[in-house]
This record gives structure tokens, sequence and C-alpha cells, in this order.
């Protein structure tokens, strides 16, 4: 350790103390973690579990192990070095996280998690204090009490910290799976929203009551396998209804609600794993639009009045190299009595470029709403010129008659998506009239 001089302390945990120090040789900062109890062989260091998992980890979102050094029987750990933890950060705000900063990460401890499970670990003692923070990255730490998903029953029944200890292990259950890990990470998610702990148990029958005063009673057949039979008889008798989730994190999105939901769920069976929770609509709001129930060009042409006009319209945009392609507009044109132009800028995403449209719209009875697709021609290998997604911001026009159109994020938008009637063409129709 001659090369490591100690700059100051940072915790003091139940296996070892953690010390911020730098790297003579390299002049790195690193963080040191000395184990408390005494090691007098060289392969009982290695065997141990947060060893054998790191080495075997290696992924942007779990902290990196450097080194390893035995002196004098003390065992040291040479870890990279983070700022602070999450429960530090929280501590220390002033207002709460915005849904982007709680997503942002989220996505890191799913993903580093997502690799943990994928290569035969769960943690097993997931917590604020064991995600570390810098910046915008963040990692997790302490894997004191990580285990092989291979290893055998019966486990311990004291894992994790009590208020983000699954009701299972709270049960004593004789088995538990890496649906522990999701519990916490549920709970976690709810107490980045509101800085507070979601179930905040002063002991372990009063933490199952906290579940229960959120999310009701357990159903008795989901632990048949519990040792703490009267704790689980205790809790199923309980007269208490579960609370609207939206009202305890009142800032977060529906998005947000529905994945804490899945998370914090009484039965292990129905909670997403790290994979499944990274394909959750939370982690990809404003990247996709809703689609309708039923297919738009399927149109009921029984329910009477006139039927709609389908037009195929071709043009020659120019004679210029570069403009030699045909625009290709499909419309349902009911001949509306008037039309409203308005301008939107597209992005093609392979060429580089914005190309002005024009869209006439007659939505009398729909808000005066616009709605469109796809409308750059393909390549010259006759695939699809793929769409940037765009974001349109309502725009105000100072011409009298014409309105103020709705923005809404836009991905992709298949030729299928016509589900009202509009008219498109080229900004260079502008001078003309549109037919």
């Amino acid at each position: 350790m001659e090369k490591y001089r100690i700059l100051k302390e940072l915790g003091d945990g139940t296996c070892g103390n953690v010390y911020k120090a730098l790297n003579m040789e390299t002049y790195e900062i690193v963080a040191v973690k000395k184990m408390k109890r005494k090691f007098y062989f060289w392969e009982e260091c290695i065997n141990l579990r947060e060893v054998k998992s790191l080495r075997k980890l290696n992924h942007p979102n779990i902290i990196k192990l450097k080194e390893i050094v035995m002196e004098n029987n003390e065992l040291f750990f040479i870890f990279e070095y983070m700022e602070c933890n999450l429960y530090q950060s929280m501590k220390e705000r002033q207002r709460p996280f915005s849904e982007e900063e709680i997503r942002g990460f989220m996505l890191q401890v799913l993903q580093g998690l997502a690799h943990m499970h994928k290569n035969g670990y769960f943690h097993r003692d997931l917590k604020p204090e064991n995600l570390l923070v810098t910046n915008d990255i963040i990692k997790i730490a302490d894997l004191g009490l990580a285990r092989e998903l291979s290893s055998m029953p019966p486990f311990t029944d004291y894992v994790s910290t009590r208020w983000y200890r699954a009701p299972e292990i709270l049960l004593q259950s004789s088995s538990y799976t890496p649906a522990i890990d999701m519990w916490a990470v549920g709970a976690i998610l709810a107490e980045l929203f509101t800085l507070c702990p979601i179930f905040p148990g002063e002991s372990e029958t009063d933490q199952l009551y906290k579940i229960c005063c959120i999310l009701g009673p357990p159903d008795w057949t989901i632990f048949p396998e519990v040792r703490s039979a009267s704790r689980l008889v205790d809790i199923s008798n309980l007269n208490v209804s579960p609370v609207n989730l939206s009202d305890v994190i009142p800032n977060a999105s529906l998005e947000a609600i529905d994945l804490v939901k899945q998370l914090c769920s009484w039965d292990p069976l129905r909670r997403p794993t790290a994979e499944q929770c990274l394909q959750h609509p939370f982690f990809h709001v404003g990247k996709w639009i809703l689609e309708p129930l039923e297919d738009p060009l399927q149109l009921k042409l029984s329910n009477g009045g006139p039927k709609p006009n389908l037009e195929l319209n071709l043009w020659d945009f120019g004679r210029q190299k570069d403009d030699h392609f045909l625009g290709l507009t499909l419309a349902i044109n009911p001949s509306p009595p008037s039309l409203d132009l308005f301008p939107v800028e597209m992005t093609s995403r392979s060429r580089g470029t914005g190309t002005d449209m024009l869209f006439c719209s007659d939505f009398q009875g729909h808000l005066q709403q616009s709605v469109f697709g796809s409308l750059l021609p393909p390549d010259h290998h006759q695939t699809s010129v793929p769409m940037e997604s765009s974001s349109f911001s309502s725009i105000l026009h100072t011409t009298a008659g014409l309105p103020q159109s709705r923005g809404f994020p836009l991905a992709s938008l298949q030729s299928n998506f016509l589900d009202h009637p509009f008219l498109a063409m080229s900004s260079s129709f502008q001078q003309r009239h549109c037919v």
C-alpha cells in the first residue's frame, strides 16, 4: 500500500472502511476499501463473493475493481473513485430531480443490473447508498451480498436494507430470485421522485404493514413456502385498501407510476426483469406516438354520408439532377370548401437537409388539427428514407383565418397513418393554389 496516500475517510460500513486515496505512481484518485476482518491466506481473499463477482462483471454501470492488496493480514480493495452515492445526492438537493434526470439514472442502473443478472449474479442489497454517482453517471457498488443465481436455497434471511427489502424476504420465504433486486429498483424509483422512502418501516413487521398501506394486503397463494406463516396471516387479514400511487408520487408521470406498480408487486413472478424494464414506455417518452386502435384505412363506408374521394397525385419536382424524384401524396379529399396552409420543416436523416412541406387541412369538428405521414421519397436502392424524430411546436400565423396548429412528437410515421382528411404538397408549390 506504499503507493497509495490516504486523503480522507469516505464511509464506515459493516464490512469495511472506505477512503479516498491518491495513487502516487499514476496520480489517479481512487477509492480504497479496507476490510475489517483479518485474512491469512490469499485463496480466501480471491474466493470472496465480492471479488468473484466483480472479476466477472465488466460493465460501465458497475463499479470497477482495479486492484486487490493483501498486507499484514489486512485486505484492501482498490476501486475507481466516484464523488458520492445516490443517498447523499438526494439528501443535498434543494428541489426534486426532474423526470429526465430520474430516467437517466434508472436507465443506467437497469443496464448494469441486466448485465449482472445475465452473467449469473443478483445483488441482494440494492439501495441508494450502494449506487455511486459522479455528475450524471451512476454505478452499482458494494457487491458484498451478491450471490450466484445457481446457488441452492435456503438463502440468508437478512439481506438488503429493510426499506428496500422485498416482501418474500420479510416473510422468510425459503427461496427467492433476482426479483428481489427488481423490488428494490421500484422502491428507489419512487424515492427519486419524492426524495423520501416509499416504505419506511421501523421493524420487519412494520415494514410489511407499510407495504400493505400502499399496495393493499397480498393474496395468500402468492407465498406457498413462507416460514413466517403467522406474519403472513396478520397482514392478509388487514382491512386496508391499496392507494392511488399518483397521490403518493404526485410529480411522477403515468409511465413512471405504471413502472413502480409493476416493480413493487407482491408477486415476484409479476415483476418485470431488468431487460423488460428497459423496454417500458417510461424510457421511451417522446419517442413514440400513440397508434390508432383501428386501421384508419379501413374506412367504414356504411355510416352514411358522401363517400370520400381517394386521390393519388404524382408530380415531377424539377429538372435538376438532385430533384429528379417523384413526390407521392395519398390523400382523402372530401372536397372541403376551404383549405388552410401552414409550413412545416421535415428533416431527412440520410440526406441531412431540410425539406419544406405545405399541408392543407380542413378539420371542422376536429379542433383544426393536422396529421400527416412520411412524404420523403425512396432512395435509388428502393428503400425508404427514414424520417428523423421531430417535435412540432405551436405555430401562430399572422394571416387572418389561419388557425394555430398543435405540436406533437413524430417518429417515423408510416403512410397508413392517415386518419383525417388532408392534402400535402412540396414547398415548390407555395405560390400555387391548392386544389
